[in-house]
């Protein structure tokens, strides 16, 4: 129980989170999931050598995250079941890919050789920026969910000629499953006030508190499709909201735009490297 309540707790701090009135948030949606599909199509495009080119799309993150007031350790904290899988992504390089690309210290030898230093295999590169793209990947994602409320993110979704049934089905699974979790807390408290002093539900009672847990779902989902249809639902998703592209949305997006296409042809880590040395 205390697992479905933190998992509803953590739903409306991120429904509190879009609610906000921070500048990314109050950009078009459109401009926000345009840059989210730019920014991950440009880090997985990216050559798995290509090391040097991936640490320079850390600056998006970085700055998205000061501009909508985000705080880096709840974003590792809310995706800590995801970052892991990411993480062992490309764990295996290392065995089966061993041939040396990269000598750290040490002195190069008359014959070319390299004694002394740090040698760095292309499965530890490989690796390396593998991981980077799922961390960026997903901290992409984490940005605009934290920004942008899922009617938003359904909005530009249409804008961009998405069916319209895979549009509603997103904003249904994200409205339902809040009022599963709500059911399935009040029958878990329900039973832990009839048997307090037992660990766990009795595997006896499994087949009757899912079968409720159920009923009770789909009774309050017949109640919250009725609302809807009060309101003037009927079968298209229709957003009311005042949103409008302004001049801010479309300098933001230009040049967020212009910096991914530099980095992503451009090694501006080499280029720099180049002027200072």
């Amino acid at each position: 129980m205390a697992s479905i309540d933190s998992s509803l707790k953590e739903i409306s701090k991120i429904n509190t989170l879009q609610q906000r009135d921070q500048w990314v948030n109050n950009l078009h949606p459109l401009v926000k999931l345009l840059l989210t599909f730019l920014y991950i199509i440009s880090v997985v495009s990216i050559g798995k050598y290509d090391l040097s080119k991936m640490l320079v799309f850390a600056i998006y993150p970085f700055i998205e995250f000061n501009l909508a007031d985000l705080r880096f350790k709840d974003a590792l904290y809310r995706m800590r079941l995801i970052l892991p899988l990411v993480m062992v992504v490309g764990i295996f390089n290392p065995i089966f890919d061993r041939d040396i690309m990269l000598y750290i210290g040490g002195t190069v030898m008359a014959n070319g050789e390299h004694a002394g230093g740090i040698a760095i295999s292309a499965g530890v590169i490989s690796m390396l920026t593998l991981m980077l793209k799922g961390i960026y990947a997903v901290l992409a994602a984490y940005i605009l969910i934290a920004t942008t409320s899922i009617e938003e993110i359904c909005y530009a979704m249409r804008k961009l000629h998405m069916p319209q049934i895979l549009a509603l089905v997103i904003l249904l699974i994200n409205r339902y499953i809040y009022i599963l979790g709500e059911e399935a807390s009040r029958i878990m408290t329900a039973y832990k006030l009839r048997a307090p002093s037992q660990r766990g539900i009795h595997y006896k009672a499994w087949g009757p508190l899912v079968g409720q847990w159920l009923i009770r779902s789909m009774d309050r989902a017949e109640t919250v499709y009725e609302s809807m249809q009060l309101r003037g639902f009927n079968g298209e998703y229709k957003y009311v909201g005042d949103h409008k592209f302004n001049k801010a949305d479309i300098i933001y997006l230009v040049c967020w735009v212009v910096i991914f296409a530099i980095f992503r042809f451009t090694n501006v880590v080499e280029a720099l490297g180049g002027l200072f040395v």
